[in-house]
């Protein structure tokens, strides 16, 4: 019988990217998630019933040790980017990685890949960062031999960053507002970050921590400016100051309070602010893709293959300029 690997999060950015990979390399894949019922878009990644989700919610033990009986490999890409209810980032980064690797132990699952993030550490003023170191070390506690990624900031199709600009920039004329513009990111392929799990997943990959960057290194500023190249949007980037960051945080977390959560602020928290003060780049010296034997992907190779429905004609933008110069005869 083919082998198993349990996916937690497996539905999600990052996860499907790995599911798919695990399930071409001819595992069954086990998809662990909230809500099976919104993540069947995974089914066909793979043969019929070879990639199933099925429920779990890692706050629990019970339901954590469920999903994982019979794996042969256990990826954990569960994260949060902003609190919200009891999923909070002690919950999740930090208690829910130590039950995983914890049971995974005592179940004597062979291997256990973590999807940490660069910056995290014990010592920053950012919960979400301290949080994730936390979760390492509880990892590493209780399965010594896992494999931590540490990705800087992923995009791809689905990601959260370029679209959510891209929004931005398609709705509001004239100027975008950023806060740590000069902040300095290495922006990483999700996909190049899926082969790095399945590396760690399949064993070629020795226990330990990877840094994983990208070719390009660049200020939030800088990279928010290929975007509007790519979308073809010329905007004002205004760096506000990270005091004006911490006010707008500070107003947006008294909406939400204001409305018991109707309004939830997915916009700009006061940790994200903490967080946008320190470079997200990989550490001299860390172990990293090249280790891995993986050529990570340049954002100039992607970019254009989804941002271009931000774009003032959408995908008939590059026919109106294959057409200009054209003359009447």
């Amino acid at each position: 019988m083919a082998k198993l690997v349990t996916i937690y999060g497996g539905a999600g950015f990052v996860g499907r990217y790995i599911a798919r990979r695990m399930a071409k390399e001819g595992w069954r894949v086990r998809v662990a998630v909230r809500r099976p019922n919104e993540s069947l878009h995974v089914k066909p990644y793979g043969a019929v019933g070879q990639v199933e989700p099925i429920f779990c919610n890692i706050r629990d033990d019970a339901s954590v040790r469920a999903a994982m009986q019979g794996s042969d490999a256990v990826i954990n890409c569960v994260g949060v980017l902003t609190e919200r209810g009891k999923n909070s980032f002690a919950a999740v980064q930090s208690e829910g990685a130590g039950r995983i690797a914890k049971i995974a132990t005592e179940l004597g699952v062979p291997r256990l890949v973590h999807l940490s993030a660069i910056g995290a550490d014990n010592a920053s003023q950012s919960d979400y960062a301290r949080t994730k170191a936390e979760g390492e070390a509880a990892v590493v506690s209780a399965f010594p031999g896992a494999v931590i990624l540490r990705p800087s900031v992923i995009f791809g199709i689905e990601d959260g960053f370029f679209n959510r600009f891209g929004k931005m920039a398609a709705k509001i004329p004239f100027v975008l507002s950023i806060v740590g513009g000069d902040t300095k990111f290495q922006p990483v392929y999700v996909d190049d970050v899926a082969q790095a799990a399945v590396a760690g997943a399949l064993g070629t990959a020795p226990a330990g921590v990877y840094e994983l960057g990208g070719p390009d290194v660049d200020t939030l500023k800088g990279m928010i400016g290929k975007m509007l190249v790519s979308i073809r949007r010329r905007r004002l980037i205004i760096n506000l100051p990270f005091w004006v960051g911490r006010i707008m945080a500070t107003g947006f977390s008294v909406a939400q309070f204001l409305t018991g959560g109707l309004f939830h602020n997915g916009i700009l928290t006061k940790d994200q602010v903490k967080n946008l003060a320190v470079d997200n780049v990989v550490s001299d010296g860390a172990k990293g893709f090249s280790d891995l034997g993986i050529k990570p992907t340049a954002m100039k190779i992607i970019l254009d293959d989804y941002l271009w429905v931000y774009r003032p004609h959408g995908q008939f933008e590059a026919v109106r300029e294959s057409a200009k110069g054209l003359r009447e005869y």
